[in-house]
């Protein structure tokens, strides 16, 4: 069994910044990559950025240039850091560990809300 826990969102002024923690346990041996995901309210699920096990990276075109995850593998946890917050960044973000398209965990959430 793989867990994840997010922690890291509140609220913040637009422009602001937040960095986004996601710790993973478990038997993760087998993981191929692992990402960031966000559900703002009445939207889908949709892909914010990941990164490969070789640290490989790739985001949504409405992150590039003001978010960047990283991961410090010693720790078992992915960042992102999200810069330049806007209003449309309000969302959940989700943590995903994906070892292939029929096994995936997620995390429970954390809540950013991008608001003056």
């Amino acid at each position: 069994q793989v867990e994840l826990v997010e922690s890291g969102g509140g609220l913040v002024q637009p422009g602001g910044s937040l960095r986004l923690s996601c710790v993973v346990s478990g038997n993760i041996l087998s993981m191929n990559r692992m990402g960031w995901y966000r559900q703002a309210p009445g939207k889908e699920r949709e892909l914010v950025a990941r990164i490969t096990n070789g640290g490989s990276t790739n985001y949504a075109d409405s992150v590039k240039g003001r978010f960047t995850i990283s991961r410090d593998i010693a720790k078992n946890t992915v960042y992102l850091q999200m810069n330049s917050l806007k209003s449309e960044d309000t969302a959940v973000y989700y943590c995903n560990a994906y070892f292939s398209y029929d096994i995936q965990f997620w995390g429970k959430g954390t809540l950013v809300t991008v608001s003056s």
